[in-house]
């Protein structure tokens, strides 16, 4: 079996890496396929990871909408909280990218309204990039504002409502790029995962285009239905991924973010 080996110097990356990968693995039968982890550890301070080279394939619409269906109920296995680490995760939050990410670890550091975790913990620790101008700061510190005011919360998809659980277990870093289309259908990698809010990992798959994404969107719906308007909120909900590559990578990212943000003031 031909493998890939991966690693990373910086403390924790691999560790919390593989902390999603388990977490996401654990959910029940009919959710998203995992890569799965063959070995890991640590050495001189440098994380790694192995995990096996999959196959890839042509992506088809039969294989998106199952990759819809199963990843509805990966969602549906839920997180205690919103922001929620998974279990092993080492102290000090996690990663997305390059990039650092909050994580509270418990409940009672977190809040119940999705706009006010949304604002403190996925935009305000990145208003300081250096991609911004004082005034696009100020711009996107309204907005913070007004989610944390409330007034943007939505309910979770049918699945996790009926879970009872208050948050969705989240790939977290959903690109096109961390779906892996199998000759056994789609399957995750790269994950920086999370409890969050569904609707974050579906547009996040809209950010550089996805295959057959209507398709997955579709099938997701049908097996658990979003709340209402989430057509419309997926540019807020694209917003995290944007200001994390604003941070990352400069002003290239920086007319999408704010033209989401003045769309939503």
């Amino acid at each position: 079996m031909e493998t890939f080996r991966k690693s990373d110097p910086r403390p924790g990356r691999i560790a919390y890496e593989v902390a999603g990968l388990d977490w996401l693995a654990d959910a029940p039968r009919g959710a998203a396929p995992v890569v799965p982890v063959l070995r890991y550890g640590d050495e001189g301070g440098a994380g790694w990871l192995e995990e096996p080279r999959l196959p890839e394939t042509h992506p088809d619409a039969r294989a998106a909408e199952d990759f819809g269906r199963a990843l509805a109920r990966t969602h549906a296995a839920g997180a205690s909280h919103l922001g929620a680490p998974p279990p092993g995760t080492p102290a000090g939050g996690g990663w997305m990218g390059l990039a650092r990410l909050p994580l509270p670890p418990t409940p009672a550091e977190s809040t119940a309204s999705w706009g006010a975790f949304y604002a403190r913990d996925r935009i305000g620790p990145y208003l300081d990039a250096p991609a911004f101008t004082e005034d696009e700061r100020a711009l996107l510190a309204r907005l913070c504002d007004k989610l944390a005011g409330g007034v943007y919360d939505h309910g979770q998809p049918e699945l996790v409502r009926r879970s009872g659980q208050p948050a969705s277990r989240t790939h977290g870093d959903l690109w096109s790029g961390n779906i892996l289309w199998t000759p056994s259908g789609v399957t995750l990698i790269d994950p920086a995962a999370q409890g969050g809010h569904a609707e974050e990992d579906l547009a996040a798959l809209a950010v550089f285009g996805c295959p057959h994404l209507e398709r997955i969107w579709a099938a997701y719906d049908e097996a658990s239905p979003l709340a209402e308007g989430w057509r419309e909120r997926i540019g807020l909900h694209q917003l995290h991924m944007l200001m994390v590559h604003c941070q990352l990578f400069g002003r290239g990212y920086v007319p999408d973010t704010l033209a989401i943000a003045r769309r939503w003031l």
